[in-house]
């Protein structure tokens, strides 16, 4: 039995962040990882589906572009294999771990004792059980990236980050591309005009969006398939990428035998604080199902590495706060968002300010004036609105709307006045501009444009 300050079962995001944080404290430390360390993100996520988004919209031809995928990768890969975490003080052990106490975990037959756990072993893709899947061949992300010829036509299921994201894709790569979702509106879970932004892109790349259709069956035909939908109308396509959600790895490695409450989806339930039911345990990243984004599970990484190890935390520990962190939804035209919606605002006093993409001088420069930017700010207690109140919250629909959303992130972090945002000067015509425009209207109309209650 080897014994450890802190033991991080799984190498994606979260357990890398983790380890390295235990690791500069001087706590001895290893990593877990059933397969090479960068987990999903690596080499089926965040990567890959990006490298290939940038690939696509450079007009670059299928091979081309899956070439540039596979360097990205290795280039990345290559920043966080095991010698890179020997170089930060970090051991790698790979295998499959399984708890045999709460304290103790198994791999490959080497017990580890550590008082401390982190669990980060991630999440994987849903496949549905839906009649006939199983008689087609299923992509997900977890294959998609390893095609060696470019399909003809590309049947998505799933209209959310992943299903749209890869749809424009490979539409712009030349493929015959549907997507198919069950909402009357792809990006369902966005504001209603950022979805409607998204649709109209996605159209006007050739996709064929079929919404407010579920999938009921699929057959074999030939080389591709036939999907039926509930619509009565059917889909053929030579391959089907499914994106309909993401389950987390929590089955096969003991954590109900040492006693973690799971919830009715099998997600790791944890408090703020990234603590599980059992001491001596955390969990952090998609395993916990909260936000599922690669930087979300780097910072509860973080925190619950300083949780376990800090004597002060035990009083005080750091709490995983969700309401300034950033995602992004990497479209042609991209979607941001951090803190609340403007219905979520509603409940809290919220004011809102627009500015359109047509009235805004960069995006006209630009010729790219199907966008907006929603600032979202609410009452101080005592102060009320003065100084423009609080930031709450903000939308961003537009092509640098993921660079744009941080300035609003930090605002929001630190508790800024929304007159600060109002009042810094920004470059002429900058993208950023939007949002000090956005943000004087805190405080009077520019162009016939003020700002109003927020509304569910």
């Amino acid at each position: 039995m080897t014994s450890l300050d802190l033991l991080v079962v799984g190498g994606g995001a979260g357990g890398i962040s983790a380890a390295a944080t235990a690791a500069r404290r001087g706590a001895s430390v290893v990593l877990v990882q059933d397969g090479p360390i960068g987990g999903d993100c690596t080499f089926t996520g965040c990567v890959p589906s990006k490298a290939l988004l940038s690939a696509a919209a450079d007009g670059v031809g299928f091979d081309e572009a899956m070439a540039r995928v596979r360097s990205a990768v290795a280039v990345i890969a290559g920043r966080e294999d095991d010698a890179a975490m020997a170089a930060q003080g970090i051991t790698v052990r790979h295998g499959r771990a399984t708890f045999t106490a709460p304290g103790a975990v198994d791999v490959e037959g080497t017990t580890y004792s550590a008082h401390r756990v982190i669990v980060a072993t991630g999440a994987g893709p849903i496949v549905p059980p839906i009649d006939g899947l199983d008689t087609v061949d299923v992509l997900t992300n977890e294959t998609l990236f390893g095609l060696e010829r470019q399909p003809g036509s590309l049947a998505v299921l799933g209209g959310g980050a992943i299903g749209v994201e890869l749809a424009q894709a490979f539409a712009r790569l030349g493929t015959r591309t549907t997507v198919i979702e069950a909402e009357d509106r792809v990006l369902a879970g966005e504001e209603a005009e950022a979805s409607a932004i998204i649709g109209r892109a996605l159209e006007a790349d050739g996709v064929d969006l079929r919404t407010g259709a579920r999938l009921e069956r699929a057959e074999r035909v030939g080389a591709g398939m036939r999907l039926h939908l509930s619509s009565g109308a059917s889909v053929e396509a030579e391959q089907l990428l499914v994106a309909v959600g993401r389950r987390p790895a929590t089955r096969g490695i003991g954590l109900e035998e040492a006693g973690v409450t799971l919830d009715s989806a099998r997600f790791v339930h944890t408090d703020d604080a990234l603590r599980t039911n059992v001491p001596g345990i955390w969990a952090v990243g998609d395993v916990t199902g909260r936000l599922q984004f690669t930087h979300a599970a780097a910072a509860m990484g973080r925190i619950a590495a300083h949780n376990a190890l800090s004597r002060r935390a035990r009083l005080r520990p750091k709490r995983f706060d969700t309401s300034a962190v950033p995602w992004v939804i990497f479209t042609d035209p991209e979607v941001a968002h951090v803190g609340m919606t403007e219905a979520e605002a509603a409940d809290h006093g919220g004011r809102v300010a627009v500015v359109p993409f047509d009235a805004f001088d960069r995006a006209i420069t630009a010729d790219r004036t199907d966008g907006y930017v929603k600032l979202i700010a609410g009452p101080r207690r005592v102060l009320g609105n003065a100084g423009g109140g609080r930031l709450l919250g903000a939308t961003i629909v537009g092509p640098s709307a993921g660079e744009l959303v941080h300035e609003v992130a930090l605002g929001i972090s630190t508790g800024m006045f929304a007159g600060r945002l109002a009042s810094t000067v920004h470059a002429y015509p900058s993208w950023s501009m939007a949002l000090q425009l956005a943000a004087a209207q805190l405080f009077f109309d520019i162009d016939g444009r003020g700002h109003r209650p927020a509304r569910r």
